[in-house]
């Protein structure tokens, strides 16, 4: 097993940030079963050998990468959300969000979907806010039984299926903004949130895209 990333020597850190970068360009244009290691470490300027002193496969380096921007994303998420305490408005906020980085960063957001389908993409520390907010829902009677063991990962396809739409589409700014609304109604009504809730939050939410 690689050491971890903080405990690299400066020549490994380097040598390991240069095929993490290689492996983002190469994964932002084709999934990674179309991608040789030959290819990673050639565009990366390091010997072939290199790439198992830090990942033990394809798969776990794109899960990796997949993982790297999800954290930028679950970054946004919490400075959108700084402040709000209504679950149902910080979901809807965190949606809005997720849609707004596959409109303002297509590549990223590729990365990320490719390398989530290398995983579960339901990682406790990934999803905090989510598992959070999902808690905070039920708590206070705002979700149907079923929400208690699947809400989580309902909510987190949810949000995939819509940056999946927005970067394959590259949609305009209002379609997305309609796109969005529905979602939100859809997927807060899904929860167990009363129907005029969901539509209000969403409108709002929608609007601010």
């Amino acid at each position: 097993m690689s050491e971890p990333a903080h405990q690299l020597s400066p020549r490994a850190a380097r040598t390991r940030a240069a095929l993490l970068a290689a492996g983002f360009e190469l994964l932002a244009d084709r999934p990674i079963d179309a991608i040789a290691i030959d290819d990673i470490v050639a565009r990366a300027g390091v010997a072939k050998g290199s790439f198992f002193n830090h990942f033990t496969d394809k798969a776990g380096f794109g899960a990796e990468l997949g993982a790297e921007v999800r954290q930028q994303l679950e970054l946004r998420v919490g400075e959108a959300n700084a402040g709000v305490a209504d679950p149902v408005a910080r979901l809807a906020g965190g949606m809005r969000v997720a849609l707004d980085f596959a409109l303002t960063e297509r590549k990223r957001t590729i990365v990320m979907l490719r390398g989530l389908e290398l995983s579960t993409g339901l990682g406790p520390q990934l999803n905090q806010g989510i598992r959070a907010d999902v808690a905070a829902l039920a708590a206070a009677g705002l979700t149907r039984p079923e929400a208690e063991r699947s809400g989580v990962r309902f909510w987190l396809g949810l949000c995939q299926i819509l940056q999946l739409g927005a970067v394959e589409r590259e949609l305009p700014r209002a379609e997305a903004a309609e796109r969005l609304r529905e979602m939100l109604v859809l997927g807060l009504t899904g929860l167990g949130v009363p129907q005029e809730r969901a539509v209000r939050t969403a409108s709002e939410v929608a609007g601010a895209l």
